[in-house]
Order: structure tokens, then sequence, then C-alpha cells
């Protein structure tokens, strides 16, 4: 990542941010006016070969996760694989979020004992909106998390049209008014 590097860590949406400067890492985890991007993103800041231990330490006191020096790929690579394992592996088998009960395992929820039928992509914006129930997930954020599509800008009524025949699911399973839509911000579950 250069200097102009943190609009792609805005733009892109990456999994993991591999540095190359002390001072972007810090930027990133401050944030700046503006700007949208995930700030818990893991960060490996790449260091010169034989760089002493203060140089390191000022690294992850910046935020990073992670020191790797410049010359180490291939151990880079196994470090990049650690650290994506572990926010894969965070998530819950089975969340509970108000009526809903959603294993990720089976791809199923379920409202109380009744189990609700849903396409692919229904599922993923159920399990997406479970994740955090309370907060507003914008429509960029949901087709960036939901639909893999990473670019901003494109107006597209898939979002509205997957969150319909969810919240017509749910209600039909006995779950009224969860599924909400925020008018010109998102979408949230409301229980």
């Amino acid at each position: 990542m250069t200097r102009a590097g943190a609009r792609p860590a805005e733009r892109v949406s990456p999994d993991v941010v591999i540095a190359g400067e002390t001072d972007l890492c810090r930027r990133l985890r401050a944030g700046e006016p503006g700007r949208s991007w995930d700030r818990n993103v893991p960060v490996i800041v790449l260091t010169d070969p034989g760089a002493d231990a203060v140089v390191r330490v000022r690294a992850l006191e910046s935020g990073a996760d992670d020191v790797v020096p410049r010359d180490v790929y291939v151990e880079l690579r196994a470090r990049m694989r650690a650290l994506l394992r572990r926010t894969v592996l965070g998530q819950a088998d089975v969340v509970d979020a108000g009526p809903l009960s959603i294993d990720h395992r089976s791809r199923q929820v379920r409202v109380g004992d009744v189990a609700v039928r849903l396409a692919g992509r229904e599922f993923e914006l159920a399990a997406k909106l479970a994740s955090d129930p309370r907060r507003v997930f914008t429509k960029t954020e949901l087709l960036r998390d939901v639909w893999g599509i990473r670019t901003s800008g494109i107006r597209t009524r898939t979002v509205d049209s997957h969150a319909c025949r969810l919240r017509r699911k749910l209600e039909a399973a006995g779950a009224e008014d969860v599924v909400v839509n925020d008018w010109g911000k998102g979408y949230r579950l409301l229980f």
C-alpha cells in the first residue's frame, strides 16, 4: 500500500492490508474525515530486512497486527492466511437475533420452531443483518458483503427486492416487521 493507498482500502474493502509504511497503518486505524473504511481490517506492516526491534514495536503500537520483513514473502503469505482464518472462525455457527435463529452450518433460518425456506442470497442477507442486528447496513455494504459487488455508485434494486422477499417469508413464519428499511440509509433487523 502506497501513500495514496488509503483510498483503495475504502474502495476495495480488503480482507487484509499490507502497508509499506507505519504512517499508513496509523492512518487506517485512526480514520480520516470523509473516509469510510473498515478500521478493524488486519494490517501487516512491511519493514526493511534487518530492521531493529524499535521499528517493529513502533509499527505494532501504530495499530499493526503483524510486522514482517519485506524479503519474507512465503512467511508473509502464511501469516495472511492465519489472519484471515481468525476472522472467518470468529463467526458463530448459530446466531440468535430476536425471534430469528440463523444456523450457518445448515444454512437454515428459523422463527421459533418454524423453518423458513430461503434462497441463497436471502439467507446471506438474513445472516448479514443478524450479525449486528441493531446496526443499519447501507445498501453499498450489503452489495459488497452479500453479493460481492465491490464498486460504489451502482444503481440497483437487488438489495430492495431481496429484502422484500425475505421480509415476506419471515412474516409468513410469524416474525412480523423484522426486516426494516431505514429510508435513505439501508436495512436492519428490528425486534
